[in-house]
């Protein structure tokens, strides 16, 4: 039986733990462009990476996966130099990957409301409604975050509901609340000014976002948020500071 995208993925990732080489014939060796922006760009990039592997290798641990189109997504906990959590995104064409984008930081310990970045809800429903959710996020994300009209926060967010595994805010439109008010007496920044990505499955979506964070640093935001009835119930992140240029191994754009 012939295996999905989504399959070749989760098998690729847990050939960290297992050691088969197998899933490496699943990336196209002539076409494979990187853009974790510390990896050198192609198949020999990939491997570069593995060959400095420390001894028992790398590990990963795939929570999540989903499949939409020809992009596969995954939300994985890996042993990467130490404890990390990641999204990833692979682009197939003619059932090889072709492309790969990520963002990855060390794993944080648990949020004031006690979850952690990869807990959580894990089934895939709702399958008729991924066209559906993922323009909600996209406006959610255009208004909100980019746009800041706080007013519309309730229309998209289930203030109800709203559980939150960024490991610094909890649950709840306060625990949002709270964090934004944090930023602005900090005089810190969480900007986001381009979307450049929106992918899902079901009552899953992904966003890749750009923007600033911090103290202004050039940032790469990944959001999965779950969806229930048209609204936000759930939320993970990943948020990563962009290398400086003259750090990078391949010339293939963050994004």
């Amino acid at each position: 039986m012939s295996l999905s995208n989504k399959d070749k993925v989760v098998a690729l990732l847990n050939s960290f733990n297992t050691g088969d080489k197998t899933p490496i014939s699943y990336i196209n060796p002539n076409k494979y462009i990187q853009h974790n922006l510390a990896v050198g760009d192609g198949l020999a990039g990939f491997g570069e990476v593995m060959k400095n592997a420390p001894e028992g290798g790398f590990k990963a641990n795939v929570v999540r996966a989903f499949e939409d189109g020809d992009f596969v997504f995954t939300h994985t906990i890996y042993d990467f130099f130490g404890p990390k959590v990641a999204f990833d995104i692979f682009r197939f064409e003619d059932g090889l990957i072709v492309e790969h984008w990520d963002n990855m930081i060390e794993v944080q310990p648990a949020n004031p409301s006690g979850r952690t970045q990869t807990d959580g809800t894990t089934e895939i429903l709702d399958q008729d409604e991924t066209e559906a959710n993922k323009t909600t996020i996209k406006k959610f994300l255009n208004e909100v975050l980019i746009n800041h009209d706080n007013d519309k926060v309730p229309v998209y967010i289930n203030p109800t509901k709203y559980l939150q595994h960024n490991p610094a805010v909890a649950d709840g439109l306060e625990g949002f609340g709270a964090a934004m008010q944090y930023f602005a007496e900090n005089g810190l920044v969480m900007e986001y000014e381009k979307v450049h990505m929106v992918l899902g499955e079901g009552n899953f979506v992904l966003s890749v976002s750009e923007g600033k964070f911090g103290k202004g640093d050039h940032t790469s935001f990944y959001d999965l948020f779950r969806l229930e009835n048209g609204q936000i119930v759930e939320h993970w992140d990943v948020i990563e500071t962009i290398m400086p240029a003259d750090q990078h191994k391949n010339n293939n754009g963050k994004f």
